[in-house]
């Protein structure tokens, strides 16, 4: 008899089979040893297009909608139906007793497994393999702790919820806005309020007006104190005059003893943001590496949201903390004794537990990883090192001035204890960074309240205030993890928009589909992302809809609410969209009509010439002014004007046209095409013939 383990990717089935010792390879699994063990290639069975229910759905109408599936259908992926066939035909053989899901734990996982499941038909028991490591050891103690199926369930049930609520939306949506705007606009309830906050965040920085203020700088020795914010450059100017060499008394000195504890762990979106912040890369980028990562062994399960461990991994974070100790470039850091229990707090971890690197550290080559495995795999060691290691402490030193009736601060800090920020500069001067918070204050000479410093030079700085930053990716996925947390109970665990696993993709998608652009490391919204986010109701815009999504399908998973209830709550929602916005009016039509590229000047007028289907025109229908591409004079030499001849038409009055004539002998000449502008609606063309290099003219 045999178990057959079914995993999401070939590289994870790999990985389980090396654990459990089978090592006979067949077309699509590995055998031996009692062990079946095949794969998904994520999803093979999704929900059918709304084409799949009914013909007249391939096209896109108002009155088809809402389209409300009863039930949903699903079909296998065309490009992966080969491996589904043989997943199938593995579950139907008569030795295979029961099934093993190992797809990745999480909701998504869950999904992936049962319906390939479901759609082969298959009945037989199966129970659910939870792992967060691939390691050999944690992957055989995961299999000697296989849990029943059935436990699940909830969870399956969400999944499904999520997946079909996602299908009920984008699709409604979609298509009702789409067929109002006549454009295509792909919605979604994650995606959507993330464009939003791209957009709102752009409105700001448009319409951002920047004013002048400035500062009075006193120079005292080895020092500088510095006045409040002066708006009037005239105030600025009398309160310099009346300091420059004149007495500053030191009136207040203040020392405050500030402590920074260590640094969480990574949990997947904090790895992206700090990955975007250091190294550039997009949040798409750090998940694949760190993936990447995972199916080496090395890392352990990225897509969690916990940034702590569970008790029972203490020892052998102990252990991996000395590892990370050993790799360069942190071999140099001082030595110091790592708290593990800081580490660890079993009521934070859900699923998964924080991102860690495994026991394999010790046999890995580092130096030998691409470069973005490496890096990543170094911000994951950095990170362990400094959560375990002692807080940073400092002193704050406020030091306040009176000179000629006028107040000036001076600040500085003295580092008293450089704890975690010492592993972390060792890291960033690896990566020849400039050391952080460089504008929090230098150090102060030694300072006593009552000192006198005489005479003193004062001077005027002019300073504008900033505009908000865009967002980058670092920033947006903080954005995107924080959003909608005011409308959420403290108590909810799932918050934000999206899921770890989900944001990268969501970023890529806006950027796909045109409504977001990179530039540099900043995204921002394009026209269309701007007009889509105008024209669309607060419910897709706002993070709460998703926000309020995740609680529920968080109740659903845990089995204190009903997915039926939830399913009947969307497909309402989607009714009243359609009911609500039937129609739109006619400048709202034409938010997302492409923007006319001016081809040149009017001759006539000095308007605007656009390119039509037919034609080059004067945008001003009155002047009248045209140049038909299928003009006889075209058409007779089987040549069409195109957008070059007539932008050179309208710039220079002549445009070069190759191989138009020909003589018997078949040798081409060029033939230059003035345009002459004094015919009535038509233009009129001239030719002129240049010489060719024997003396020869063409002729006409």
């Amino acid at each position: 008899m045999s178990k057959l383990v079914i995993c999401e990717k070939p590289s994870v089935a790999k990985s389980i089979a090396s654990a459990l010792g089978v090592t006979s390879r067949a077309n699509g699994y590995f055998e031996g040893g009692g062990w079946l063990i095949s794969w998904c290639i994520g999803h093979l069975v999704g929900l059918a297009d709304a084409a799949a229910y009914d013909d007249r759905y391939k096209k896109w109408r108002y009155e088809d909608l809402p389209i409300l599936p009863a039930p949903f259908r699903y079909v296998v992926s065309e490009e992966k139906a080969t491996q589904f066939h043989i997943l199938r035909s593995l579950m139907e053989r008569p030795d295979v007793t029961e099934l093993v899901n190992a797809c990745d734990a999480g909701r998504e996982g869950e999904l992936i497994f049962r319906l390939v499941y479901e759609a082969a038909g298959c009945s037989k028991p199966f129970s659910r393999l939870w792992i967060s490591s691939m390691e050999d050891a944690a992957i055989r103690e995961g299999f000697a702790d296989l849990r029943p199926g059935a436990d699940y369930d909830p969870l399956y049930q969400s999944a499904l919820c999520r997946q079909k609520a996602d299908w009920l939306i984008g699709i409604n949506a979609s298509r009702l806005f789409s067929v109002l705007y006549h454009r295509t606009l792909n919605i979604g309830r994650v995606q959507t309020p993330t464009l939003a906050m791209l957009a709102d965040r752009d409105g700001k920085i448009v319409l951002f007006r920047k004013e002048k203020y400035h500062h009075v700088r006193l120079t005292l020795e080895e020092a500088e104190a510095v006045s409040d914010r002066i708006v009037s450059p005239e105030d600025a100017q009398t309160i310099r005059d009346a300091c420059d060499g004149q007495q500053a008394v030191c009136v207040s000195l203040v020392r405050e003893k500030k402590t920074e504890k260590p640094p969480k762990l990574y949990d997947l979106t904090t790895l992206q943001r700090e990955a975007n912040r250091v190294f550039g890369y997009t949040a798409k980028q750090t998940l694949d590496y760190a993936q990447s990562l995972y199916e080496k062994k090395l890392l352990t399960y990225p897509r969690t949201d916990s940034r702590y461990l569970t008790v029972n991994m203490t020892e052998t974070a102990s252990v991996v903390l000395h590892l990370a100790a050993r790799v360069p470039p942190f071999d140099a850091c001082p030595e110091f004794f790592p708290d593990v229990l800081a580490l660890v707090n079993d009521k934070e971890v859900s699923d998964h537990h924080a991102l860690i690197p495994t026991l394999e550290l010790e046999k890995a080559d580092v130096p030998a990883l691409p470069v973005g495995e490496r890096n990543i795999l170094l911000l994951v060691c950095c990170k362990l090192l400094c959560a375990a290691a002692e807080p940073f402490v400092y002193e704050a030193i406020t030091a306040t001035f009176d000179c000629g009736g006028h107040t000036f601060t001076a600040k500085g800090k003295q580092v008293l204890s450089q704890g975690w920020r010492a592993i972390q500069e060792v890291f960033r001067s690896s990566l020849k960074e400039k050391p952080e918070d460089e504008d929090a204050g230098g150090v102060l000479p030694a300072l006593m309240e009552g000192q006198v410093f005489e005479p003193v030079s004062a001077s005027v700085t002019e300073h504008f205030t900033s505009p908000p930053k865009p967002y980058t990716e670092d920033t947006l996925l903080s954005a995107m993890e924080n959003a909608g947390k005011e409308d959420m109970p403290d108590e909810a665990e799932r918050k934000g928009l999206g899921t770890p696993a989900t944001r990268a993709a969501i970023i890529e998608k806006l950027v796909s589909g045109g409504f977001v652009e990179r530039k540099g490391k900043n995204l921002i919204p394009t026209k269309s992302g701007v007009n889509l986010v105008t024209v669309l109701p607060e419910l897709l815009t706002s993070p709460k809809l998703t926000a309020d999504w995740e609680q529920r399908l968080n109740e659903v998973a845990k089995g204190q609410a009903s997915p039926e209830d939830f399913m009947d709550g969307i497909k309402a929602m989607a009714a009243e969209l359609v009911r609500k916005y039937s129609h739109i009016s006619e400048d709202g039509q034409k938010l997302f009509q492409p923007e006319k590229e001016t081809v040149g000047l009017c001759p006539r007028c000095g308007k605007p010439v656009y390119e039509g289907k037919k034609n080059f025109a004067c945008s001003d229908r009155a002047c009248q002014f045209v140049m038909w591409k299928n003009d006889r004079f075209w058409t007779s030499r089987r040549k069409e004007m195109t957008r070059k001849m007539a932008a050179d038409l309208l710039k220079k009055g002549r445009a070069s046209v190759k191989g138009m004539w020909s003589e018997k002998k078949g040798s081409t000449y060029d033939a230059v095409v003035i345009l002459d502008d004094t015919g009535g609606k038509y233009v009129n063309f001239k030719l002129e013939f240049p010489k060719r290099k024997d003396g020869v003219h063409g002729k006409k």
